[in-house]
């Protein structure tokens, strides 16, 4: 795959942006495309995934994306493994936030059911189509998402042993 990012031109995986990032590959999609994409890189062997997580951008908005693809507040990202090939891809999706909303990978990979109901429960996004969208970290009558920028911070007084009062 290194030799097809050699090229001046923009180089796309499944229809998607493909850049290099670390020394990883990185494939950026819109919402629109998200499950598709990742339904075919399942085809294509990544069978284990990694991790679902979630960004909030709203203290960071500028930030290199590839050409076609829309800043958004929210980002998903999955984290994919290829056993068999011995190769590393992450999918990175923008998500608006007037609607957090994105198909759950359940049904391709079962396991990211925990990992979809924490981005819910820190961030927001819903998975549409996950069989449990619930609280995972945090109390189910919690307010808000703590990992979101405008979350507001609280304070909690404490008392220390030997404080004088």
């Amino acid at each position: 795959m290194a030799e097809e990012l050699v090229s001046a031109e923009p180089r796309l995986l499944h229809g998607c942006p493909l850049v290099e990032s670390a020394g990883s590959y990185v494939v950026h999609c819109n919402r629109d495309s998200y499950y598709e994409l990742c339904s075919n890189l399942r085809e294509d062997g990544y069978a284990m995934p990694v991790g679902v997580t979630g960004v909030d951008y709203l203290t960071h908005p500028g930030r290199d994306l590839p050409v076609g693809i829309e800043a958004e507040r929210f980002e998903v990202v999955v984290e994919l493994l290829s056993l068999a090939a011995h190769k590393r891809i992450r999918v990175r999706c923008q998500v608006p936030e007037t609607d957090p909303t994105i198909p759950s990978l359940f049904e391709l990979w079962p396991g990211t059911e925990a990992h979809e109901r924490e981005t819910y429960d820190m961030f927001g996004v819903v998975f549409e189509g996950h069989p449990d969208m619930s609280r995972i970290l945090m109390p189910e009558d919690w307010e808000g998402h703590p990992l979101r920028k405008d979350y507001e911070t609280g304070e909690i007084p404490v008392q220390f042993k030997e404080a004088r009062r």
